[in-house]
């Protein structure tokens, strides 16, 4: 955190008039600059480029394949945040570093949405209650329903021209949610088990609790949180208990204790991806949030029996 307050300083310090002044209105008759976008996670980056459309510039402070985890940004990103209109994060539990860099970036103008305290529907917070302080909001799709309803509201802030076509843009992207949501639904109805190991971080909480299925994660929610051997030994003897067939591994995290695990067990394993970013194959591939959950939905199919 010293580190990030360092550069934070210094780059303030360098670019003041950067930072506290926003580049001018355009003349009459010039087109509107593109609002200027950037999400820390991939699914904020998705749901803003549905939602803005060509009326903004979204872009992603993660490198392809990195872990949003240990990731601290360098001066440079620093940089990029303080030139944005709007800036989509999640929160403390994943990114400890951004109310310093905001705080030293301090640029009237800049808009903030922090997704982890975006209400559940209704504006009820009690409807979409937190699991513990896990960070992985994205994973559940009622809740980000909620978050582009707010997007919708800040971009139409920033641009109010253009506050009709986000409202419609997001609806269409909505309604690709909701039918999701359905899927995952149909498909857990039919499953002869309710409790799957993921070999890999406590990133599906959130997803677990929304369609009525135990999660018991290898790691922390951090993937630097190992476990003891002791605790190891207390999971394989649950997954023996519970007749465990299908062990899951994390997509960008190594699988060797999902495969130990496996071993023990006699299980097969599966990838099951958090969504937070894609790798730069991914990336080139055109993938999407909403393809990266169908993937895990079909996963989740086979390794809890679901017909």
């Amino acid at each position: 955190m010293h580190k990030i307050r360092t550069a934070a300083a210094s780059f303030l310090a360098l670019t003041t008039a950067v930072c506290l002044f926003a580049p001018s209105a355009p003349s009459s008759g010039s087109p509107r600059p593109k609002i200027r976008i950037l999400a820390t996670v991939f699914p904020l980056m998705e749901f803003a480029h549905e939602i803005a459309g060509d009326r903004g510039d979204v872009g992603l402070l993660l490198p392809p394949g990195a872990e949003i985890h240990t990731w601290q940004p360098r001066v440079s990103d620093i940089r990029k945040i303080a030139a944005l209109d709007l800036f989509l994060f999640i929160g403390s539990g994943l990114e400890p570093w951004a109310a310093d860099v905001l705080r030293s970036v301090g640029r009237p103008g800049l808009r903030t949405i922090e997704a982890a305290r975006v209400q559940g529907p209704g504006g009820d917070p009690a409807a979409l209650p937190d699991v513990g302080a896990d960070p992985h909001v994205w994973l559940d799709f009622g809740r980000d329903l909620a978050l582009l309803d707010r997007m919708v509201r800040v971009l139409g802030e920033i641009d109010p021209e253009g506050a009709t076509d986000f409202a419609k843009r997001a609806e269409a992207y909505k309604d690709k949610l909701r039918r999701l949501d359905a899927e995952y639904r149909e498909a857990f109805r039919t499953c002869a088990e309710r409790t799957f190991v993921f070999g890999g971080h406590a990133a599906f909480g959130y997803l677990a609790r929304r369609y009525g299925l135990v999660q018991i994660p290898v790691y922390g929610l951090s993937p630097d949180a190992a476990p003891s051997p002791k605790a190891l030994i207390g999971i394989i003897a649950r997954a023996k208990t519970l007749h465990i067939r299908t062990v899951f591994f994390e997509e960008n995290v190594s699988d060797k204790m999902a495969r130990l695990i496996a071993r023990e067990l006699g299980a097969d394993v599966r990838v099951l991806n958090p969504g937070h970013n894609l790798t730069k194959a991914q990336f080139e591939a055109g993938l999407t949030f909403i393809d990266l959950m169908r993937q895990n939905l079909e996963n989740f199919k086979h390794g809890l029996g679901c017909r």
